[in-house]
């Protein structure tokens, strides 16, 4: 089989301080991609000259106003000619032998929606694997399979062009949850593939992190609009999931009706129980109060999965 034509979609806002070492990353591939499509985002630190910087011709630099991730994507995707789309954060890596991992699972498991590895969590306290599947190939049931475990992320997913275009991209505006969007999208057509090799390097230590820096979403597109209350109930649960998590950083940030909503909206869920209470907890507080107690939660359930407990 010839190898699978592959475009790097890279959207960069503010990363100067890491897109060199994600273009090396990409550059080091065993399997080369066809291109490397970086969309500034109307970054402000100059991480555009790093890039121009490179001086490798597979890298294809664009340019426009800040506009949000989704937007940034999918310019990356329109701007693409490869056939495979495999999506990178500007401050994330790849292990050297990603791009050929992919193009093995296409090769014996032809025809999915969406082709992902298992991925590393870089943080400032050390690193440590994401709980993932364990076994190799198209996974039995996307939204029940991933309770209380990670099938794709962004850095992580490769999606053929067609499926992409066929459900529409990622959703224009929406800052968080975008990518669990598009897959729930994508996994309502298609089937999932997945390879527990860890060979993407996700990083939690960016001063510039997307929660961290969030503003006021404008979009058309929620997760309320997915939501359909006679999908099986695993479906169901995944999206209350999407929708409670990005709840958690919209208390946070301030945004109670928006919260509150979910909570409403969302209530029936049995397997995010947890989430569930986070937020109820989180909304009912001071809003001052609530992003100093979210950020010291995580930092203790994050020293809690250190540690195996």
């Amino acid at each position: 089989m010839d190898a699978p034509l592959f475009s790097v979609v890279i959207p960069l806002y503010n990363k100067s301080a890491e897109i060199a070492a994600t273009l090396r990353s990409v550059l080091a591939q065993s399997l080369p991609p066809n291109e490397i499509v970086v969309v500034d985002d109307g970054s402000t630190d100059g991480g555009a000259d790093i890039v121009r910087q490179t001086g490798s011709p597979r890298i294809k630099l664009f340019s426009q106003p800040n506009a949000g991730v989704s937007a940034a994507r999918n310019r990356g995707v329109a701007e693409a000619r490869g056939e495979y789309i495999a999506f990178l954060d500007a401050d994330d890596c790849w292990e050297p032998g990603y791009l050929a991992e992919i193009a093995a699972l296409i090769d014996e498991f032809p025809g999915c929606g969406i082709y992902s590895t298992a991925f590393r969590i870089i943080n400032r306290r050390g690193t440590t694997p994401a709980p993932c599947p364990e076994r190799r190939g198209v996974v039995d049931n996307f939204f029940r399979d991933s309770a209380h475990r990670y099938i794709a992320i962004p850095s992580a997913s490769v999606v053929p062009r067609r499926v992409f275009e066929e459900v529409g991209g990622f959703p224009a505006g929406m800052k968080i949850g975008e990518d669990l969007y598009l897959w729930i999208k994508i996994a309502r057509r298609y089937r999932v593939c997945f390879s527990p090799r860890q060979l993407v390097r996700y990083s939690r230590t960016a001063t510039n992190r997307s929660a961290t820096i969030y503003t006021p979403e404008q979009t058309l597109f929620s997760f309320e609009q997915l939501y359909n209350p006679a999908a099986p109930i695993e479906e169901r649960e995944f999206i209350a999931r999407a929708a409670l998590g990005k709840a958690l950083i919209l208390s946070a940030k301030g945004s109670t009706k928006e919260a509150a909503r979910a909570i409403r909206i969302f209530s029936f869920t049995r397997t995010y129980r947890r989430t569930l209470r986070k937020v109820r907890f989180l909304n009912a507080l001071p809003v001052a109060w609530r992003s100093p107690l979210l950020a010291l939660y995580n930092r203790a359930a994050w020293a809690i999965a250190r540690k195996g407990l």
